[in-house]
């Protein structure tokens, strides 16, 4: 699943003052799509952020992720150290595989797999060994990564359980693996899309998600 990723943070308005202009791009980015984003559902009542929005190669937004509970960060390197509690939640179109904008080739279609490789990728991206030596990254990033896919690709192998939780309050089973990390699942939603959501510190088996009736309550 090849995407681009698009406005990857928000940068804060003065205290007082207007949105700034990056932040603007950020939830435009959310606005402009056809189907609905996801969400953790009521039951959570801690901070929720917006995180970025992935493009198809004609342009259109495929994808995103929106954050719950502690914004995490890669900046943490001791050993040991608290690195918070969230969980994420990525929302990707349900798509076939379709012509370009322009006629030229095929995108690809989407599936539940693309929800788990997606999310499993996220996870790693804020979860890196702290004591790593920052020239060995790359490789060790690149080596999670092709596994992440490896593993999304065959989510009936022995590395995932189904877990059940309510999706608009419906029980919907999901595709449920843990690692060192944190946790992964993935699954389908009645509305058209898939959900793909990981996280550390926060117990999965509680969560439950539904439709965001209002995105712009995650840039606030």
């Amino acid at each position: 699943m090849e995407t681009t990723s698009r406005a990857v943070a928000q940068t804060p308005a003065a205290e007082g003052g207007p949105q700034v202009p990056s932040a603007r791009r950020i939830i435009d980015g959310y606005l402009e799509v056809p189907f609905p984003w996801y969400g953790l559902d009521e039951a959570f009542t801690g901070p929720r952020w917006l995180m970025q929005v992935g493009t198809a190669a004609d342009g259109a937004v495929e994808h995103g992720s929106v954050g719950h509970g502690d914004e995490p960060s890669v900046r943490h390197e001791t050993a040991g150290e608290d690195r918070g509690r969230f969980a994420v939640v990525v929302t990707v179109a349900a798509n076939p595989v379709r012509r370009s904008a322009d006629g030229t080739g095929l995108l690809e279609a989407t599936s539940v797999s693309s929800a788990a490789w997606l999310a499993g990728v996220g996870l790693l991206s804020f979860t890196w060994p702290g004591q790593m030596d920052h020239s060995l990254r790359d490789d060790w990033l690149d080596q999670q990564t092709e596994t992440a896919w490896v593993l999304a690709d065959d989510l009936s192998g022995p590395d995932w359980s189904i877990l059940s939780l309510p999706v608009d309050g419906v029980p919907t089973p999901f595709h449920y693996r843990e690692s060192e990390f944190g946790w992964v699942l993935a699954g389908s939603t009645r509305e058209g899309v898939h959900l793909g959501a990981y996280g550390r510190g926060m117990s999965a088996y509680g969560l439950g998600f539904s439709v965001v009736k209002d995105i712009t309550a995650y840039a606030q």
